[in-house]
Parts: C-alpha cells; sequence; structure tokens
C-alpha cells in the first residue's frame, strides 16, 4: 500500500526511493519511542548491549537491502522461496559446528517449510537461474541467519532486551536514512508523504505493530528457544501475509483512496500454508513445548 502511495504522492521518485522510505522513517519512529521510554537507555547501554544491537541491524539492513536489489532481477515467488532458505541453512550451520545431527524431525520441517512457501509463492523450477537476483536472494538469506544467531549468541545472554533494540533500530537510522535521502530526486520529496493522512497512518500502524511491537516480543524471548526453532517459527510469516491479503487491502484502498484489490482464497494458500504449520507443530512436538507432560 505505502508503495501505491508513493507512486500516487511522489511519482518522480524510483522505486529505491519507494522501498527505502516504506522502512526508513518507521525505524526512526521506532528510535524516538524507545528513547522517551527507556530515557536513561544512551546513558547505561553497556559495550555487549551495543554491539548486540548494532550487530543485528547491520546484519538485517544488509540482508533487506540484497532482498530488495534482487526483486529488480528475478520473481517475487523466487524470491520469496530463496530467502526463507535459512531455515535449512540454520541446522546446516549447527550440524558443521557442533558435529551433531539435529534430528530427523528438523530436517524434515525444515523440507515441508520450503514446501509450503515454495507453493505459496507459485515457485516454478523450470524458471529458476542463479542470476544476480538469485545469488543477492541467497545472499539476503545469510544475513537474516546471522541475525537470528547473534541474537542467540551466548556472551550476549545478560543483556537487557530494551537496550538492544533501541541499538537496532538506532542502527538501522544510521544507515537507512542517508540512503533514502541519496534515493529522492530533491529534499522537497522527503516531505510529501508527510503531508497525506493515509501515508501517515500506515507508518504509524507498521511502526507499533511491525516494528516496536515485533522486534521487541523477539529480543526478549528468541533466546529462550533453540535457533533452528526460531527459523521455523519465523517462516510463518508468508501464512499470515497470504491470510491477511483477504481482506486488508479493501480497508487501505478506502481509507487511502488506492485501488488496492483483495486476494482470493486458494489451493495454494490452504496447502503451503498447512505444510508450514504443520512443520511448526512437529517441532514443537519435539522440544516439548505442546507435551502434555510439560
Amino acid at each position: 500500500m505505502l508503495t501505491l502511495l508513493h507512486a500516487s504522492l511522489v511519482p518522480q521518485a524510483g522505486g529505491w526511493f519507494s522501498v527505502l522510505y516504506a522502512v526508513a522513517p518507521r525505524f526512526m519512529l521506532a528510535t524516538l519511542v524507545l528513547l522517551l521510554w527507556h530515557r536513561r537507555a544512551v546513558f547505561t547501554m553497556t559495550k555487549a548491549e551495543l554491539a548486540q544491537g548494532a550487530g543485528m541491524g547491520v546484519f538485517a539492513t544488509l540482508g533487506l537491502l540484497l532482498q530488495v536489489d534482487g526483486l529488480h532481477y528475478t520473481a517475487a515467488s523466487t524470491s520469496a522461496f530463496l530467502t526463507q532458505f535459512y531455515v535449512i541453512l540454520l541446522p546446516v550451520y549447527f550440524a558443521l559446528r557442533q558435529r551433531v545431527n539435529p534430528g530427523a524431525r528438523v530436517w524434515f520441517s525444515a523440507v515441508l517449510v520450503l514446501a509450503g512457501v515454495a507453493i505459496l509463492g507459485r515457485f516454478d523450477w523450470r524458471t529458476l537461474s542463479l542470476g544476480r537476483g538469485e545469488w543477492e536472494t541467497l545472499l539476503s538469506s545469510f544475513f537474516f541467519m546471522a541475525q537470528i544467531l547473534w541474537l542467540q549468541r551466548r556472551k550476549f545472554a545478560g543483556n537487557r532486551a530494551g537496550h538492544i533494540t533501541l541499538a537496532m533500530f538506532g542502527t538501522h537510522v544510521v544507515l537507512l536514512v542517508p540512503l533514502a535521502v541519496l534515493a529522492a530526486p530533491d529534499l522537497p520529496t522527503l516531505l510529501v508523504p508527510w503531508t497525506s493522512a493515509a501515508w501517515v497512518g500506515l507508518t504509524l500502524m507498521l511502526t507499533f505493530f511491525c516494528t516496536l511491537g515485533s522486534f521487541s516480543i523477539m529480543n526478549a524471548w528468541q533466546r529462550k528457544i533453540p535457533a533452528t526453532e526460531a527459523g521455523l517459527i519465523y517462516c510463518t510469516e508468508p501464512v499470515f501475509s497470504s491470510l491477511m491479503t483477504l481482506f486488508l487491502p479493501a480497508v487501505f484502498s478506502l481509507w487511502g483512496g488506492i485501488a488496492y484489490a483483495n486476494e482470493t482464497l486458494t489451493w495454494t494458500l490452504l496447502v503451503g500454508g498447512g505444510l508450514i504449520l504443520l512443520a511448526n507443530i512437529l517441532t514443537q512436538l519435539q522440544s516439548g513445548c505442546l507435551s502434555p507432560n510439560r
């Protein structure tokens, strides 16, 4: 919806500006909110908390930029499939590092997730060619995996979640805001979206629910479960996205005055989403989270 609004509000701006300006403002606002919430965090933040948050911000930003650039050279379904490849990379990483097989159920769950994402994205093996777009998307998956692993590092176990989230958001701002400014055709273009009530409303929603909410929960609780399990859970994102596209586009269209049609319920959503949810259930059964004896 923000992309469509950008095309209407600032048609002279390119695709890179649209992408960067859909991300940079929400992290900027989220950083300001956390600064107000944790007023003393800047003065009490430890070097370990700054290192952890900055590392996550760098990995996430690099992954995002590679993924976005890769979309210019490959199909969206291919991008969706390759981005989730970290669900395989994580157990491979631990198997090589610890020289321990993570188990048949983990491997089977990872395969189920990849199959589910491939079905959701209508991935076609016949059109896959490892060009610039595919390699960039695969590399972005490595950075997303690095973000997950960086949060799990034992030396950061005593860090405060609020402080590392603030450091992470601040790193996003430092990296993304200058890029958004450089991508703008001129400085007045940076102000135009802020004159749109729909754009501001959507940006605030993304700030509070999809940035402050999601990353605060992630940084506080992901450390309580294995990284491989976290990777599988994060792969439910396309399932929720597909469900929301069944009704939210029409709501946003009325609000923003933009033609944005709802998607329809298809077999790909039912089968692909079912495989991803099944993989997560199997993983939870293995870890004991759904066991009656837990």
